[in-house]
């Protein structure tokens, strides 16, 4: 579960940027797009978060925020000495050009509360710290900081943060271009293994233009009763269907049509030698009852981005993943996106409380009445050409109040700026 996720001084964000999962106190689609962390101290968090704004604004450097955070924690002990840590400071301002990048984190895992930061510059870590609420209360397990006058990191431990002597091997280990707390994993610590399988396991990050993995729907039909749960998968989102069959065949040259390009055709042939081929086949019924085969290639295309994305999605809800994906709408029909956001909403398709954050141009979700107002985000430029990311709950609308028009008429900002003129031969 995600709680909140900030950053600061990451490419075209200059000030510390926060973005918070804590619901308001609103009970309006409490049950559904809400749920309870089962942690006293913390508020309900929101199923899903959905964010506005301008191309060129910075919702994608949003998105590119936590896939590198991500990169940093899963990959950082296995970098070479001297290997660049991939960060981008602002780099329009003297003041922050030089300056490290910082990310933070709380997350809940296996039902405890953490609270993890780091700062990097492209040359070494600068600093690093995790507090930890195993029993409500916050435990700061480890704090690291470079001393830049003697060049070494300084670390210092909490009582309640085991392993005894084994903690100046894990704290040796550590190189200046890596995280202590992915090098302590690599060395078998177990304390720690909880808040890096939430990185591993929990967080998925979809970049722009990235391909949802076709082989999480075909392995789908492997597991048991995989057909059947594809089945009210698609017919869920109305594409009414009699069945769908997976057959699988040895790949053989002649599937290759004879007037593909010569340099193609031998990466195929190298790529898939030895691999079987899908061949998906999806039953329809026909006017009198008979059924009717057709190639999924024969299928509109809004059925066959719904068949490749149910698995994937159904991953994300039976594995209560935190899934971010940068521009949902370039992948689906308004329709289908609607209905997929829908499915994050409520427990009965959404039992293990999976999260959706995502970015998009849609403009009809703002009006749409089975997501709450605090669910709404907006990202623009400021004048100095940072990026701002701030909720709609900012502006207090009426409860009536018409929000598509109201973005659409700058209401809320985030909205692209038009020149005068541009359009009109100027």
């Amino acid at each position: 579960m995600l709680i909140e996720f900030s950053v600061e001084n990451f490419r075209s964000i200059r000030e510390r940027q926060a973005l918070s999962m804590a619901a308001s106190a609103s009970v309006h689609l409490r049950d559904s797009n809400t749920f309870s962390t089962d942690i006293k101290t913390l508020p309900r968090l929101l199923r899903s978060a959905i964010f506005y704004g301008p191309n060129a604004g910075g919702k994608s450097n949003l998105v590119k925020a936590f896939h590198v955070m991500q990169w940093i924690v899963l990959n950082s002990q296995a970098q070479q000495q001297g290997q660049a840590i991939p960060v981008v400071p602002f780099r329009l301002s003297s003041a922050t050009a030089g300056k490290p990048t910082e990310f933070e984190v709380q997350v809940i895992q296996d039902g405890v509360r953490y609270q993890y930061g780091f700062t990097a510059s492209a040359e070494r870590v600068h600093s690093e710290w995790l507090i930890a609420y195993p029993q409500g209360r916050p435990q700061r397990w480890f704090d690291r900081e470079f001393n830049a006058e003697n060049g070494v990191d300084e670390y210092e431990f909490s009582p309640l943060f085991h392993g005894g002597t084994r903690r100046q091997l894990w704290k040796d280990t550590t190189r200046g271009n890596a995280l202590f707390l992915s090098t302590a994993i690599q060395l078998n610590n177990e304390q720690l293994r909880p808040l890096f399988d939430w990185f591993k396991d929990r967080l998925a990050v979809v970049l722009p233009n990235a391909q949802f993995r076709q082989e999480f729907s075909l392995r789908l039909f492997e597991e048991r009763g995989g057909h059947e749960r594809m089945m009210d998968f698609m017919n869920a989102a109305d594409i009414n269907i009699a069945g769908i069959e997976v057959q699988k065949k040895d790949f053989v040259p002649e599937m290759l049509p004879p007037d593909m390009p010569e340099p193609l055709r031998d990466v195929i042939l190298r790529d898939f030698h030895d691999k079987k081929m899908a061949n998906i086949r999806i039953r329809h019924l026909g006017e009198g009852g008979e059924v009717i085969e057709f190639g999924l290639g024969d299928e509109s295309d809004g059925t066959q981005k719904l068949f490749w994305i149910a698995g994937p999605w159904m991953d994300v809800l039976g594995k209560g993943r935190v899934l971010v994906i940068d521009e949902l709408d370039t992948h689906l029909h308004p329709v289908l996106m609607h209905f997929l956001v829908g499915l994050m909403h409520g427990s009965g398709m959404n039992p293990k409380n999976a999260q959706l954050l995502f970015t998009t141009h849609n403009t009809s979700l703002l009006d749409d009445d089975s997501i709450r107002r605090d669910q709404f985000w907006f990202v623009e430029k400021k004048a100095d050409n940072s990026t701002s990311v701030y909720p709609l709950t900012d502006f207090h609308p009426r409860k009536k109040e018409a929000l598509e028009r109201g973005y659409l008429k700058g209401r809320y900002g985030a909205l692209p700026i038009i020149r005068k003129g541009m359009g009109h031969g100027a």
